[in-house]
């Protein structure tokens, strides 16, 4: 029988090792180089909504109407007018910085106790964050010197300074951060440097190498700026676990007596081929995200997909060659302890995995059940989410020095950080009845020239006035004038962003959930194996869902992570993560059932196929869960409210996935079935199979595997 796709890949390239590896570290130089030198062009407000609120931005990117960034600056005293020499020296001040315009005089509180000047940044808003400096530093030497006032400030600029080095700062934490743990995570497993060095390289180049390529795409498809971030949290995560699982497979062959060149041989037929099956699957499930009417899940599909592929690549072509050109050196730097090579025959009990096996397949419809309940559970809370785009103050969390000075002066001055923006576009803004409609209003910018109009209204009551204003008063005011009125700002552009996600989801599902049943179907020839793919998915998913409503929602246990509950879920988390998470979730699910698959095609009945399959694969999605919790929950402790919803969101449904649903749900569910796990309809026969053509040895009785720190 010909060799798979796979095998033949990893054949070829430890005979070319030299080529594979020259080629790889010259393609992610070229990558990197090219990419770094183009940089990341970041989509602009009106590409990042939807709805009327981005229709309203057009027209002004359009109209060559750009933003200027706003800013708010509140003085606040004990004493009535105990703010006016303050408020001077700061108008002095700001003037000064040669940065601001349109200073307008302090608009004053009911009790006179608080003063706010509004002012606007100079110049573009895109790099006003860029240029704010100065500004922050005359509002910081007022308050110094004036220790008888309190000065908040809050606009586009500062919180887009304070989010840019927030940002800064987390990307290089989380770098530094699940770098040095990945690597400790496989020096246990593998008890060896070399060992752990090497998926720790290779997804490190795969990531340079994505960063280089996304750079270049981004000139296309713009991108938000936490693209990178997310990019980073996946390719590294899976680039490391799918080296792992073809390592591993290599070394357990190698231990099991075949010679070098037979063990990378099986590694490449059978791991090369899970990661092959596992990669196409998190690709097309990423694929979903461009179904969702918005630019943010296109950025973050191409950027994962671009990702995964490369890190996939590395894994069956230049992996192969190291592997073949290291030989036994891939144990070189063993670690005391750690390294337990050749102490253990093959043929083992499977430590925990075996043990918990054992009652698992004993009582089947128990632990089942058990199971469901237990994910069930923690799905609960979910049922209560909800969803906005959270703003900046909530982004940095209640006790900072952003959102201090967003709560007091919102407090203060309702509707004032987040007033609602009408664009109205008319073929004659001058037309005598878009004038009066016009005159309604009070604070009106009409452009003559450009034949559209901004009006300011205050939202002090937030989504109920947003609805008021597009229901009623609008219609009411320009109905049969022939102008178009658009509303935008901060609650508008939530609004609308939250609206055509609940649209977009449905055609996102059921597109994932299609393609899964589709390739696990042509993967395993099995409909039986595709539902149930499916479903221990969407278990997985609901109780990611639940904890994430739980903690950040509710606030239950938030504090124990140094977060805080916010009252709801970014408004990109649901979807972004129902899709990584379906998309992971099938690492573990080709990588184990792949195992009982062989193990039953030797002959072996389905019960005591579930049982080696578990075993045996039971170290591997060990480390690899690991692993991924660990790089995932570094991004939990980032300071942005939203990377630590998606962080602990996929750490916790990778936990549960490969342990609960894995070694318990799975087994049983598979135990239950019985043959009925291999039926394939008569019609699906003729499918191609993508089985390896060398099943796997039975190793001798005096083979050792290679120990690790994590066997199950």
């Amino acid at each position: 029988m010909r060799p798979n796709l796979a095998a033949r890949i990893g054949v070829w390239s430890a005979h070319h090792r030299k080529t594979a590896i020259l080629g790889w570290l010259l393609f992610v130089v070229l990558a990197a180089g090219i990419g770094g030198a183009s940089g990341m062009v970041e989509m602009s407000d009106a590409e990042n909504g939807a709805g009327d609120s981005a229709r309203a931005e057009q027209i002004l990117s359009d109209a060559g109407l750009s933003h200027r960034a706003g800013e708010l600056v509140m003085v606040s005293s004990a004493r009535p007018d105990g703010w006016r020499t303050a408020a001077r020296e700061l108008t002095a001040a700001l003037g000064k910085t040669g940065e601001v315009t349109g200073l307008a005089a302090p608009a004053v509180s009911k009790d006179g106790k608080d003063a706010l000047l509004t002012f606007e940044m100079k110049g573009d808003a895109a790099t006003a964050s860029d240029r704010v400096q100065p500004v922050l530093d005359a509002v910081a030497g007022v308050q110094k010197e004036r220790t008888d006032v309190t000065v908040h400030q809050f606009g586009d600029a500062s919180a887009g300074k304070w989010l840019g080095d927030l940002l800064s700062d987390d990307f290089m934490k989380a770098e530094f951060t699940a770098v040095p743990l990945a690597l400790g995570i496989l020096l246990v497993a593998f008890g060896a440097v070399v060992a752990a060095l090497l998926p720790v390289g290779l997804a490190l180049t795969a990531c340079m190498a994505a960063f280089g390529l996304l750079s270049l795409a981004s000139h296309q498809l713009h991108l938000f700026q936490t693209t990178y971030s997310v990019m980073f949290l996946m390719g590294f995560a899976v680039g490391v676990d799918y080296c792992l699982f073809y390592l591993r497979r290599e070394r357990d062959e190698r231990a099991a007596g075949r010679d070098a060149e037979t063990a990378l041989r099986i590694a490449a037929a059978t791991s090369g081929r899970s990661v092959l099956v596992s990669g196409l699957t998190v690709m097309v499930a990423m694929a979903g995200m461009f179904l969702s009417g918005l630019m943010l899940f296109k950025g973050f599909a191409l950027a994962t997909i671009i990702v995964v592929f490369i890190a996939m690549m590395g894994s069956v072509t230049v992996l192969p060659a190291l592997l073949s050109w290291l030989g036994d050196r891939i144990d070189a730097g063993r670690v005391p302890l750690l390294n337990r090579r050749g102490k253990r025959g093959t043929k083992q009990s499977g430590g925990i995995a075996g043990k918990l096996l054992r009652p698992v397949l004993s009582k089947p419809k128990f632990f089942a059940a058990a199971s469901v309940v237990v994910l069930l559970v923690l799905a609960a809370p979910a049922l209560g989410m909800k969803t906005e785009e959270l703003g900046l103050e909530k982004q940095f969390g209640s006790g900072s020095q952003l959102a201090v000075a967003y709560r007091h002066i919102s407090d203060t001055f309702p509707g004032g950080p987040a007033p609602a923006q009408v664009v109205v576009e008319a073929d004659d803004i001058q037309a005598p009845g878009v004038r009066k409609a016009l005159d309604g209003f009070d604070r009106v910018t009409v452009h003559r020239a450009q034949n559209v109009a901004e009006i300011e209204v205050p939202l002090p009551h937030g989504e109920s006035d947003l609805t008021e204003l597009r229901a009623e008063r609008l219609p009411a005011a320009f109905d049969g004038t022939g102008a178009r009125a658009y509303v935008t700002g901060e609650v508008a552009g939530s609004t609308d962003f939250n609206d055509q996600l609940k649209r977009g989801i449905v055609p996102v599902f059921l597109f994932i959930t299609a393609v899964t049943f589709l390739l696990m179907l042509f993967c395993f020839r099995s409909y039986v194996i595709a539902v149930t793919a499916i479903l221990l998915n969407l278990l997985s998913v609901a109780a990611a869902y639940g904890v994430m409503v739980a903690v950040f929602q509710h606030g239950w246990g938030a504090s124990l992570i140094g977060s805080e509950g916010v009252g709801a879920i970014e408004s990109w988390m649901p979807l972004f993560v129902l899709v990584v998470l379906f998309g992971l979730s099938m690492d573990y699910h080709v990588f184990v059932v792949s195992r009982i698959r062989e193990a039953h095609g030797r002959g072996l009945g389905t019960r005591a196929a579930i049982d080696e399959g578990i075993r045996r694969t039971a170290g591997a999605v060990t480390g690899a869960a690991v692993i991924m919790v660990a790089v995932f929950s570094v991004f939990g402790t980032l300071s942005m409210q939203d990377m630590q919803q998606m962080g602990v969101g996929l750490a916790v449904a990778v936990l549960l996935d490969a342990t609960i649903v894995r070694m318990v749900l799975l087994p049983s569910v598979m135990a239950l079935l019985g043959e009925r796990n291999w039926r394939t309809p008569r019609g699906l026969s003729r499918l191609p199979s993508l089985d390896h053509s060398e099943p796997e040895p039975e190793p001798g009785p005096a083979a050792a595997p290679v120990g690790t720190g994590l066997r199950g």
